[in-house]
């Protein structure tokens, strides 16, 4: 939705300088996407007074778009309105991904730290340190989660152990073969020591 913005030279805008807004009315006449436009025009329609309900119902955007940008123009930063780029940064890529892959198989203790095992905190802080930018715990759980992976420790899960541990609490004992039992030859005698105590 296009809104109509007054080209007139106001001298005392409630936000922005005449030449912000001077430089603000140049661009909005350019082929820019829509989403920057829609930043012009919230901007100048701030400084016409406009509230941020009517901004949003005039131009269909969410509050919180409203909010941010009447913000930037009321700290007098309205010039930079194309320096933070459209959306999300794509901070996650393919050699992100590939080195989160490589350190979650690898121990911690190889990298300098005195713990033996990862957790979604140590491994954001650790990538910060390689690329620059940190992502939250839950980013990197959710990553490890879609490429099959955790920090969580498998149980390891020997020949001798069941795979399958009874629910009763009574303890059972198997696979006993009158082979494995000791004959009365292998037994070692246990001798008790009488302690003299003085009465």
């Amino acid at each position: 939705m296009e809104a109509e913005i007054k080209d007139v030279n106001l001298p005392n805008g409630q936000l922005l300088t005449p030449f912000q807004r001077k430089l603000l009315l140049k661009n909005l006449t350019e082929d820019l996407p829509g989403l920057y436009r829609q930043r012009i025009q919230i901007m100048l329609l701030a400084d016409e007074g406009k509230s941020q309900t009517n901004i949003c119902r005039t131009l269909g955007c969410c509050p919180a778009t409203a909010r941010h940008w009447i913000h930037i123009a009321r700290s007098g930063m309205a010039h930079q309105w194309q320096t933070a780029p459209i959306g999300r940064p794509k901070a996650v890529n393919e050699e992100y991904l590939e080195r989160l892959k490589t350190l979650v198989n690898d121990s911690p203790r190889n990298y300098g730290y005195a713990f033996q095992r990862w957790t979604a905190n140590w491994l954001s802080k650790h990538l910060a340190k390689e690329f620059g930018f940190q992502l939250s715990d839950c980013h990197i759980k959710r990553l490890l989660k879609t490429m099959g992976l955790s920090t969580k420790s498998k149980p390891v899960i020997t020949p001798e152990t069941p795979s399958q541990i009874s629910t009763n609490s009574q303890i059972s004992i198997g696979n006993l073969s009158s082979e494995s039992l000791l004959n009365e030859s292998e037994r070692l005698p246990i001798h008790f020591l009488k302690i003299k105590t003085n009465s």
